[in-house]
């Protein structure tokens, strides 16, 4: 039984149709649509109402001998006799469980007026496509890649938009101050008001949002407000189970739970690397490389070895973005391509080449991979100073 209907549940089950596993496989989904691919929910999907973003039609389901079980989420776990009990009532049995339940969007308290709107599923996706075709101004919240790419697709659909984010500049988390900095250079040049280094305070209105007070009291006019401040592991219906949870299900290296039978996949997954260190990735690719991994430990076939570099990516306007490596905190910068749009940077770890981030050039970025794998020096890349 997989427990999540979205990108981790379909490559599981394929994954495990390939291995040659051809027994009874149920996915259960608290949404009532089939799996589908989140992504284009803040780009293209939010743009164009018509986009289909179902992964696999009805059809491969039927095919591949799944029982989806969609419209009531999972509420409990009975690790002991190997239950899992929906919020309808049904209990459904298994012999493994892997969850998958993804994430779940944080919101601000006091911030409920109509108008103000968090997004991670269709139906929120739906709801903010329909809202944001009658609006003037938008403020988002938060810098990350879902409040940067719904700051593209809003302004190219019409709208005003300030991009508000507490860090010093957009995605500096992920990819550093350095890097944010073009990223806002991006935005601003799209016409967006970027307001970084501060919060939001309200929101006030009366039958819906009109204004959003930021931390240093400025009152921003607003009718549609877009909260991008993160998501949290959905793991409250895990409570009592004896699965160990943190930040996110906590699996070792091959996605094996702390309870026998269990295993976890997707962003709600935290496993740990080859060195011990719990990592969860919440990148699109990630599902992939952990499915060819933890399918062979479930059926007992051998895993493969692998060095993986993670990856992802991010539609911005007209720019790709792309980040391939693990970068941290005090990793050395170095912009060796920039030409006011596009850009190009490499990232330094005790002179070795730990990471590379490029918008606007995908080819360049993805030849990074094999050296970053590899583990090269970096004066092999950008040569001598």
């Amino acid at each position: 039984m997989i427990v999540g209907a979205g990108l981790a549940a379909v490559r599981l089950s394929e994954q495990l149709r390939r291995g040659g596993y051809d027994g009874p496989l149920t996915i259960v989904g608290e949404e009532p649509h089939l799996p589908y691919d989140r992504p284009p929910l803040s780009k293209e999907a939010l743009r164009d109402p018509s986009v289909d973003t179902t992964l696999k039609p009805a059809q491969f389901y039927a095919d591949q001998n799944i029982t989806l079980r969609l419209g009531s989420p999972a509420v409990g776990l009975d690790t002991a006799t190997r239950v899992v009990r929906l919020a309808d009532g049904t209990e459904l049995g298994y012999d493994e469980l892997i969850i998958a339940t993804g994430l779940r969007p944080r919101r601000i308290p006091g911030f409920d007026l109509p108008g103000v709107h968090v997004l991670r599923f269709v139906d929120d996706k739906a709801a903010l496509s329909a809202d944001a075709a009658g609006a003037r101004r938008a403020v988002v919240v938060g810098a990350g890649f879902i409040g940067c790419e719904v700051t593209a697709s809003l302004r190219a659909m019409g709208l005003e938009v300030v991009l508000v984010e507490p860090a010093a500049q957009p995605l500096a988390g992920v990819l550093g101050e350095q890097i944010g900095a073009l990223v806002a250079r991006l935005h601003r040049a799209e016409g967006v008001d970027v307001r970084t280094g501060v919060g939001v305070r309200a929101v006030s209105g009366e039958d819906r949002v009109r204004a959003v007070t930021l931390g240093d009291g400025v009152e921003i006019d607003a009718d549609l407000v877009v909260l991008g401040i993160g998501s949290t592991p959905a793991t409250d219906w895990l409570e009592g189970s004896g699965v160990e949870v943190g930040d996110g299900v906590i699996c070792d290296n091959v996605g094996r739970a702390s309870a026998p039978h269990v295993w976890a996949a997707g962003d709600v997954a935290a496993w740990r690397d080859r060195d011990g260190v719990l990592a969860r990735p919440e990148h699109w690719s990630n599902v992939a490389e952990q499915a060819r991994v933890l399918v062979p430990a479930i059926l007992g076939g051998q895993i493969p070895e692998t060095v993986v570099v993670p990856f992802f990516w991010s539609d911005q306007y007209d720019v790709k973005l792309q980040s391939l490596g693990a970068m941290k905190d005090g990793d050395v910068v170095h912009v060796v391509d920039d030409d006011g749009r596009a850009f190009l940077a490499y990232y330094e770890r005790d002179g070795i080449l730990v990471g590379a981030v490029g918008a606007g050039i995908p080819g360049r970025v993805t030849k990074a991979r094999g050296k970053i794998a590899a583990g090269v020096p970096i004066a092999e890349v950008i040569g001598p100073d």
